[in-house]
């Protein structure tokens, strides 16, 4: 997708939003999972977005309206206030073996990018999160969707690695040492939220 000002469009994602999402991910590994990416254009570059934070969303129900909306609202008020937006979208699919963007992603997704027209969509891809212990891949373990000039979801493919990085290069180092403390069992998400509302969607505690 092309930028404010013609250029190909960025994205730099900081490590806590990343390793945030992929622990809520397999916290619920035989569910669906999303989440939202918080962020702003940069103030120096206008075609790059900062992904500075996310909030984990839901593990069941991910399709009801209701919830979603009184989530984003919660989410937009709180982070508007720290001068962050709702800039994109986050999902894993039910099944391991399925990398394809569903419709109620695509759904949520286009209502995000009405209100952010430069949004993204990162898709987690398990094959990537599964051999991340066996390599030294420096690259985030999703897969990177942007709006094409027809208004479709688009894969960004060999760009991918290029379009979109960490702002933290040991990213995936601090993956892997969460997951080996297990630490994905602290993630609260809104469906837990909903569910007992002394639950701290914020998550607060995870990277202390």
């Amino acid at each position: 997708m092309a930028g404010a000002g013609g250029g190909e469009l960025k994205y730099e994602l900081a490590q806590n939003a990343y390793v945030k999402l992929v622990l809520h991910a397999l916290k619920h590994k035989t569910s669906a999972v999303n989440g939202v990416l918080l962020g702003r254009t940069s103030p120096k570059n206008e075609n790059l977005v900062q992904i500075e934070d996310s909030v984990p969303l839901f593990h069941n129900h991910l399709g009801l309206l209701p919830p979603l909306e009184i989530s984003l609202i919660m989410i937009e008020e709180y982070y508007s206030t720290r001068g962050l937006g709702i800039v994109g979208y986050f999902h894993a699919n039910e099944r391991f073996d399925d990398a394809e963007l569903g419709n109620v992603s695509k759904n949520i997704a286009d209502h995000i990018s009405r209100y952010f027209p430069q949004a993204a969509v990162l898709l987690l891809d398990n094959k990537k999160l599964e051999a991340l212990p066996k390599g030294k891949d420096r690259s985030p373990v999703v897969q990177l969707y942007t709006k094409d000039a027809y208004k479709n979801w688009k894969l960004v493919g060999a760009d991918g690695g290029i379009l979109l990085t960490f702002k933290e290069p040991a990213a995936n180092t601090i993956l892997l040492d969460y997951i080996s403390s297990e630490k994905w069992q602290d993630v609260v998400d809104f469906d837990d939220h909903l569910d007992d509302v002394t639950k701290d969607w914020l998550n607060p505690d995870l990277f202390k």
